[in-house]
């Protein structure tokens, strides 16, 4: 992870207030909204994030943050919706999934830190649950398929591990397919793909992998996972691989700007010691080795 930047603090936020253009069911509980707002949608990166809430209610009060899934450009090529994947869950979610295509909608962003371009030879993004909303964009700039404010066509290869507890689960997964990305899927009980762990994958792939290539890792989903993922890329990197990973974490968030502390992380400083920092604005990609899980 890159020392903390100015840009990602809340003074560099865009607020807007928007619509809501589509509102669909894309899995068993699993919803994709669209919205139009391109003052997000033109400066965001892959691992951004947007805080969102219904407008003109009061509960739920405060947002939720949503991982960034899609940027879409108008008709004369401007990137100008962004597309958000969530899991109906809770109370906001609930509600956000029940709202009709109209429903007035506030939403500031972008936040967060974003993953890095470091070049690569292979990425693999291995995500669970609702792990997967960060990684459509990261790999499409990867493989220079879609550009940001940076760098992009960063790596040779790329491809997904993504696991669910049943089929009926996995979001998305045409269009990473779409994307050329190589696509592995697994399940706790074996509707597709292998009846296996997302970190028992990764670690069949990477021996499968050429030992010499340059290989990054990017893990999002319930930190039980992306705590063995980052233990099978760190026992690689002590033989001699050339594996990185880093972690977007899922930390639940109230403010989304860094006020009120509630997303914090133990990370370890340059000294060997943790310190806690913010999800929101340190966050939400961390270098898995520097997590105190």
């Amino acid at each position: 992870m890159s020392s903390l930047h100015a840009d990602y603090y809340a003074d560099q936020l865009v607020q807007h207030q928007t619509e809501l253009v589509e509102n669909e069911a894309i899995a068993e509980s699993t919803y994709r909204l669209r919205v139009a707002c391109p003052s997000i949608a033109q400066r965001c990166v892959p691992g951004q994030f947007v805080m969102i809430r219904l407008a003109d209610v009061n509960a739920p009060l405060i947002g939720r943050a949503f991982a960034i899934w899609d940027v879409i450009a108008d008709s004369e090529g401007t990137p100008t919706y962004i597309d958000l994947i969530y899991l109906k869950k809770g109370s906001f979610t609930t509600a956000c999934a029940e709202s009709p295509v109209g429903t007035r909608v506030s939403l500031w962003g972008p936040l967060g830190n974003g993953f890095s371009n470091q070049n690569c030879d292979r990425l693999i993004m291995a995500v669970g649950g609702i792990g997967q909303t960060p990684m459509l964009l990261l790999g499409r700039e990867a493989l220079g398929q879609q550009s940001f404010d940076r760098e992009s066509g960063w790596a040779k290869h790329a491809e997904v591990i993504y696991g669910a507890r049943r089929q009926s689960l996995h979001a998305g997964v045409d269009q990473f397919r779409s994307a050329g990305f190589d696509v592995h899927l697994c399940t706790d009980d074996g509707s597709a793909g292998t009846r296996a762990l997302v970190p028992d994958v990764l670690a069949e792939r990477l021996k499968e992998t050429d030992a010499r290539e340059r290989v990054r890792v990017v893990t999002c989903g319930p930190e039980i996972m992306m705590e063995k993922v980052a233990e099978v890329c760190a026992a690689l990197r002590l033989e001699g691989r050339d594996v990185h990973c880093q972690v977007s974490m899922e930390t639940p968030m109230a403010c989304g700007i860094g006020i009120c502390f509630s997303c914090v992380a133990k990370v370890k400083q340059d000294d060997g010691e943790w310190d806690y920092k913010r999800t929101c604005v340190e966050g939400p990609i961390f270098d898995a080795e520097k997590i105190v899980w």
